[in-house]
């Protein structure tokens, strides 16, 4: 079973400040969403962020995916 298909833990969506190397929570919760995908990624999980644009990535090939839409890859 990879990240994508554990389902989130039971409670609300939290919002992240995504920040360089580290992100604070804002309003706790057990998961975000990724942002190409829509995958819940539960915040013990979560390994890929956008500063810039304050999103989630489930994994490195959704990052990829969301850099090739905005034009930059």
């Amino acid at each position: 079973m990879n990240i994508s298909e554990r389902p989130p833990m039971p409670g609300p969506e939290a919002a992240i400040d995504y920040g360089h190397g580290e992100f604070r929570v804002v309003r706790p919760g057990a998961f975000v969403r990724c942002a190409v995908t829509g995958a819940p990624i539960r915040l013990d999980d979560l390994r890929y962020w956008s500063v810039e644009w304050q999103e989630a990535y489930v994994s490195p090939e959704a990052v990829q995916l969301r850099l090739r839409r905005a034009g930059r890859r």
